[in-house]
């Protein structure tokens, strides 16, 4: 390693004035050195925390880069306007939907309106307008899906307690998209429920409840008051269609329970009038006044089919009596033989069987169209001025009478 050159030679003196002293260069080495660190230092000394104006004021100072601002500037200057941008075209968006629900929800309102005002109902129906967006629609004159719910539709003794139809392809007439005058209805399909609770309502005066039996009947359960008595009462209907747009309910079978004791049917088949009940002709067989009473009136013999030697022997005879009561055919019978006739011919009769000649008296004038009445209904649909609407398929359910309806150009309007 090179040492620094000293200068070893005495300066010469001279007679003039002494020239000013040359400041000697700074050793390299000395410069090397007051730029290390003293080790001790950090050991010994604390530094103090150095002020953020401390820190701003020993930062070297450096040129401004305009040119990586210029750029910082443009792409933060170019976000607001996109972001803009987004804004109004959402906004806008959302003005034209609303005006689009607006004139939707109006028209639903208008048609609704007009609907109970022609079909004269008492609640308004529910209109529902599909398609996206409405607007167009109704500029083009034509609608791609409507669904109308009726609630509580009169039909003659009932009310129908929902008419649900939807209709496709609906043609608008008119001069223009606020004069409308009419619409044609290619195709509809709706539904028709009668529902037991409105029909226990109305038919059966909350006395009378219906309920499903089978796949196309109907049965009634309730009370019947004659004659100051309350029977119960049990009849079962049929569901047919009555037409291309009418359904109706044929009562086949009418029954009324005189307690426990009889059952009356009316009507003249040899299944109806007065008869026991398999409990009430197992006691009588058993109380031998009553018995004796029954076979001592030739008309309830002859229906038996009882020989009159037997009758004259278990008439003398107790053994007798038992032996023919007894057998298992002669209840069965006893259960078959009408008494009604019989029984209001010989009131000492009735009076041994617990029965009540006022009642059967009043039975008697109860004719099953009159009983029948109480639980028949029917109704149809209206005639459409134009194309055609009818009845498909009619169904008994759970909860009441379900009936599908389909039609084809209906032309409704002015």
């Amino acid at each position: 390693m090179r040492t620094p050159h000293t200068s070893t030679h005495q300066a010469f003196q001279s007679d003039g004035p002494a020239p000013e002293p040359v400041p000697s260069a700074p050793s390299p080495y000395d410069e090397l050195a007051s730029l290390a660190d003293d080790p001790l230092e950090d050991l010994l000394t604390e530094d103090p925390a150095p002020s953020p104006r401390e820190d701003d004021a020993e930062e070297p100072w450096s040129p401004p880069d305009h040119r990586r601002r210029s750029r910082r500037r443009n792409r933060a200057t170019g976000l607001p306007t996109l972001a803009k941008l987004v804004v109004w075209v959402l906004t806008l968006a959302c003005l034209v939907t609303l005006a689009d629900r607006w004139a939707l929800l109006y028209a639903e309102r208008q048609a609704s309106e007009r609907l109970k005002d022609q079909l004269h109902l008492t609640a308004a129906p529910e209109v529902r307008i599909g398609g996206f967006p409405f607007l167009t629609q109704l500029a083009a004159q034509r609608l791609d899906s409507v669904r109308v719910t009726v609630p509580g539709v009169p039909a003659e003794r009932v009310t129908l307690t929902r008419v649900t139809a939807s209709a496709d392809g609906i043609r608008l007439h008119g001069d223009g998209p606020t004069e409308l005058s009419g619409a044609l209805v290619r195709r509809i399909h709706g539904h028709v429920l009668l529902s037991f609770a409105d029909m226990n309502r109305e038919l059966g005066a909350s006395e009378v409840s219906f309920s499903a039996h089978g796949r196309g009947g109907i049965r009634a359960r309730g009370a019947l008051r004659v004659a100051g008595h309350d029977l119960r009462v049990r009849a079962d209907a049929g569901i047919r269609r009555d037409g291309q747009r009418g359904i109706a309910a044929s009562v086949n079978g009418i029954r009324l329970d005189i307690g426990d004791l009889a059952t009356y049917r009316p009507g003249t088949g040899p299944d109806e009038g007065l008869h026991l009940t398999p409990a009430s002709a197992r006691a009588v067989t058993r109380e031998t006044e009553k018995i004796k009473a029954l076979l001592s009136v030739p008309e309830i013999v002859r229906r038996l089919g009882v020989p009159d030697r037997a009758v004259r022997a278990a008439l003398r005879s107790e053994d007798e009596l038992h032996r023919l009561t007894g057998a298992p055919r002669f209840l069965h019978d006893l259960t078959r033989v009408n008494l009604l006739d019989a029984a209001l011919a010989h009131p000492e009769l009735l009076e041994r069987l617990g029965l009540d000649l006022s009642l059967l008296t009043a039975l008697t004038k109860l004719t099953r169209p009159q009983i029948a009445d109480r639980f028949s209904f029917s109704f149809r649909l209206p005639k459409p001025p134009s194309g055609d609407l009818r009845l498909q398929r009619v169904t008994v359910g759970k909860d009441g009478i379900h009936a599908d309806v389909g039609g084809t150009g209906l032309l409704l309007g002015r």
